[in-house]
Parts: C-alpha cells; structure tokens; sequence
C-alpha cells in the first residue's frame, strides 16, 4: 500500500512537502507503515524554479480537481485565503470521501465547523497541525497531550512578522514603520501586511485554538483584535525600563460558561516564558487544571517547520488515525457566549503626549480619580521639537471599563495631542 498525495500550493511550504517525502523517504514509510508519496499537484506558475524535483508528478491547473483524480488519496491543501479556491477543494475533497490536510488557518476560523461535520458525516480525517505555530506541535498537545484536562487559559506570541519587527524596535531602538519597510524587503512581511501588523493572523489562529481548548464551536467574529502599528519605539524603551517587554499576545479563557477572547499589544514580564520569544518565533501556553503550565516553543512558520507539520498529519492517516476535527463531535461543541472585558481586572500602561504646559498632569491624574483608578507609577519625558512631551502611566489593578473611560476623558482633553496608548499587563 502507498497513500498518495495531491498537493495544491507549491509555495515554500508545498516545495518543502516535497521535500522532505523526498529526502526522508523511508524513514516517513516506517513511522507510517507505509510509503507517501506526491502524485499530483497544482499551483498558479508550472515554469518557476522552486528548488524541488517535480519528475514523474502529474501536474494538474485546476487545484479543485485534485479531489477527484484516481491516483490521490489525500488531499494537501496549501492555497492559502479563507474562501475561493481553497475551500471549493476543501469541500470536494470531502465529498469525494477523501482525507483532507490544511495549513489554511483563515478557512478554518471561518468554515472550520462546516468542514468538520462534513469530515466526521463521512468518517474521514481532517488535520490542521501547519494552521497553528508553523511546526510547533500544540495542536496534538491539546488534542491528545491535555485531553484529561480542563483547560482554563490558552494564549501566547502567535505571529512571526510582529514578534520579528517588535524584537527589532527593542534591539536596535527603531520605529515601527522603517521595522517593518525592512521586514517586507527581507521578505518576513507580506506587501500587504495588514493580516500580520493588524492581527488578523493572531486571531484566526487564537478561535481554532480556544475551539480545541475549551471544547467550543469556533468564534472568529467574537475576537476583539487589536495590532501593532500604534507602537513607538519610545514604548519598547520604557516598557524595558519597568521590567517588561512588548508581544502581541492572544489571550483565550473560558470563565463562567463564557468565552473571552482578545489579540493585543500586551507588556509581558522580563522573566514569563513567552517574553523569551524573539525574533520570527512562536510560542504558545497552555494551561490546565491537572496538568498545569504547558509551553510550546519553536519556529511558527517558513518552509521547514510548516512542511513538517503537514507531513506529521500525513503520518498520522497513513497510520489510521479518525478522530473528530476538534477533538469532540460538532454536536458535542458548545456554542459559548461571548465574555465582555469591562469587568475584567489587571494593570495597564497609558501613553500620551501632551502639551508641555503647567496643569497638565493635575488634568490626567483627575481623569483616572474620577474613574477610580489609581496610578501606581508616573513618568514624563522631554519636550519634543513640536513641544510635546510624553506622559507615560502605569496603573494599579483596576476594572478595565473604568480605565477605558479614564483614557476617554483625557483624549478628549485639548492638552492631549494625538490618540493615547493603552496596553495591558500580562498578569499570569
């Protein structure tokens, strides 16, 4: 027996499947008790060099019809977007009773339910291990890993584009937006980097892992998201200076039968694992009520990573492995209100700039009075050339809709200049 394989993307995650059936040709056969092999594939250019041997592999221009053809038994989907071509082949793929794999965690934030129940009707195998954390292993981890656990918070450094320019503002004491020029001209940001910077990716990522975690159908819509281009270097300095360094975080908890989930701009503590990430890493946290702490570390995406983690999947059905999408049938998951923020407690870092005039601070410090919070730290830096200077509050533990309104009643003050900052503090 051999499981065959239709490959649909042959961008460096497609080349790297190619890859590394190739070079670990019989160690993939003996873990899978099988050979796997590419027997057809599609991508837009059939001329470009993409650094692999294609010989003897039948090429096919329509990706969708890669579901239907004879001599595929699974399909490999690495399209890419959440709708169009990549879930036409989704769906045939399924109705043609064939196991699908998917690195598409954009079709899966959105279609990902319609797709399961369609995998679990016909008894096949959906697996997504590449559309969360490239090839760090967290989808297993909770699936299989924690799965006699009830899992109280998922969250983590999600997005390999934003820690890269986030870990570039801190090391060389840039602003955002010649970090991220550079970032798209060494090719880790896209031309269009919205779906990285904004934290779209992040968020995709975060619903199919509080699906996972907390046994709930998946809620791209209920997550507030929040990016990184309001970001100035002088915040990366000062968070360093108060012990802490900035990550875009994805926070998912399940608290009182409700879901709360959040993508945000977050100063983490120097010493908190996830604060250990730089660079193009992921990491991601896990924790359960037996099993406590879980930390998942590695390279969230490229070739090498992403590739691995597809072929792990393949391994998997090579072996026999049918298991519902999301651990649980789609019946079973349960559709969770969404939890609001505006109770929820903790520190929070406020930047404003300011006019460079007396009565100014008076004027803040009211504003957080009249709204019950109280500031636990206060820095003010030099004028700038424009007469501005910057103001930079961290806050004691306070309710988050009071801090919200504090922030509101200051922006609206003609002393402030431009839009305030405000981030949270990672409490856990």
């Amino acid at each position: 027996m051999t499981l065959r394989i239709g490959l649909a993307g042959l961008g460096n995650v497609g080349a790297g499947v190619v890859k590394i059936l190739g070079q670990n040709e019989d160690l993939v056969a003996r873990r899978a008790g099988q050979p796997i092999v590419v027997t057809a594939v599609s991508a837009r250019d059939r001329n470009r060099d993409r650094g692999v041997s294609l010989g003897g592999i039948a090429w096919v221009d329509d990706a969708t019809e890669l579901a239907a053809r004879d001599d595929v038994d699974v399909v490999v989907e690495l399209i890419g977007g959440s709708d169009g071509p990549a879930l036409t082949l989704a769906r045939r793929t399924l109705a043609a009773n064939k196991p699908l794999v998917t690195a598409n965690k954009a079709m899966l934030a959105h279609h990902g339910i319609e797709l399961a129940e369609a995998a679990e009707k016909a008894g096949l195998p959906l697996k997504y291990e590449a559309a969360v954390a490239g090839g760090i292993p967290v989808i297993k981890g909770l699936a299989e890993g924690a799965a006699a656990n009830r899992i109280t918070r998922v969250y983590g450094v999600m997005n390999g584009t934003c820690n890269y320019i986030l870990s570039r503002m801190e090391a060389e004491g840039l602003d955002f937006a010649p970090v991220l020029a550079d970032a798209q001209a060494l090719g880790f940001a896209e031309a269009d980097p919205s779906f990285d910077i904004d934290g779209v990716d992040t968020a995709h990522k975060l619903s199919i892992l509080a699906a996972l975690a907390f046994g709930a159908r998946i809620d791209f819509a209920g997550v507030a998201t929040h990016g990184i281009r309001s970001l100035a270097s002088a915040d990366i300095a000062q968070a360093a200076a108060l012990g802490f360094r900035i990550k875009l975080v994805g926070l998912a908890e399940a608290e009182d039968g409700k879901l709360f989930q959040r993508v945000h701009p977050a100063l983490v503590p120097i010493d908190h694992p996830i604060a250990t990430t730089m660079g193009p890493l992921n990491a991601v946290v896990v924790e359960g009520d037996f099993v406590g702490r879980l930390f998942f570390q590695g390279r969230g995406a490229g070739e090498g990573p992403t590739a691995s983690a597809v072929v792990a999947d393949l391994v998997d059905i090579a072996r026999g492995d049918v298991r519902p999408p999301f651990t649980m049938p789609v019946a079973d998951l349960a559709a969770l209100p969404r939890a609001t923020s505006a109770d929820r407690r903790g520190r929070y870092y406020l930047r404003l700039n300011v006019a460079d005039r007396a009565g100014v601070l008076a004027e803040l410090t009211a504003a957080l009075r009249d709204c019950g919070v109280s500031i636990e730290s206060l820095v003010q830096r030099g004028t700038s050339a424009s007469g501005d200077a910057m103001v930079v509050m961290v806050t004691h533990e306070a309710r988050e809709a009071d801090v919200v309104e504090s922030l509101a009643r200051m922006a609206a003050s003609p002393s402030v200049v431009g839009a305030p900052v405000m981030m949270h503090i990672l409490g856990f």
